[in-house]
């Protein structure tokens, strides 16, 4: 997740994000075995940002969230060895008859978002997703390096990420709140403040879809 570029983004590495399609009520018994020791492991140059299953939105699907420190290497060193690692590979192997479909990204991270830091709970949390028009990139992380400020007074914001490899031209923001009336009562705030109806207005224009997700943080994630 995140390198910073030309597009306002920040080199820390790459992030990774993945979203797969579970059955209710079906969860691989490995996971709770075989993630925090994988998680925990100094040897890996990945570290867990978030993992979610969705509440509100498409349902029955799990949201994981990596940072891969030190780029495009990191990311291939540590596929390498995933690959010699038996006990995640039963683990996989394991999930992959629980799976409907899954999908992954390969994402940037904007530099005038929070760095993505794992918060206690308990919280919901919102990943807002925009497909954008290609061209547009840039025209949307400038009007947003100006508006984030509108949105920080409660520590909502979380992290704001733009793909690289996967689908492209999507951009997500990842937010947090106490609750979904919380959710309610930060949001309009936001609209109180003089200067975020015009983000609304340069900003809108320039999607071509988006989605809201409301998700709930596992147990063995960093932000909950």
């Amino acid at each position: 997740m995140g390198a910073r570029s030309s597009r306002r983004g920040r080199g820390r590495g790459c992030r990774g994000g993945g979203r797969g399609g579970v059955p209710a009520s079906r969860v691989c018994p490995r996971r709770e075995e075989a993630l925090p020791k994988l998680h925990a492991d100094a040897e890996y140059p990945c570290a867990l940002v978030g993992s979610w299953n969705t509440w509100y939105g498409e349902q029955d699907q799990a949201v994981h969230l990596w940072r891969f420190s030190g780029g495009y290497p990191a990311l291939t060193e540590c596929m390498r060895k995933l690959k010699q690692n038996q006990e995640y590979v039963a683990f996989q192997r394991e999930r992959s008859r629980l799976l409907l479909a899954r999908r992954n990204q390969l994402l940037l991270e904007f530099s005038f978002w929070n760095e993505p830091l794992p918060r206690r709970g308990p919280h919901v949390y919102e990943l807002r997703t925009y497909k954008l028009k290609p061209g547009t990139m840039i025209e949307w992380g400038n009007n947003w390096a100006r508006a984030i400020k509108y949105r920080q007074e409660n520590q909502e914001a979380v992290g704001g990420f733009f793909s690289q490899i996967g689908e492209l031209y999507v951009v997500h923001h990842l937010w947090a709140y106490r609750d979904l009336q919380s959710r309610e009562e930060t949001r309009n705030a936001a609209w109180r403040k003089s200067g975020w109806d015009e983000n609304v207005y340069y900003t809108v224009p320039l999607i071509r879809s988006m989605e809201s997700r409301i998700m709930i943080p596992l147990p063995i994630s960093p932000l909950q």
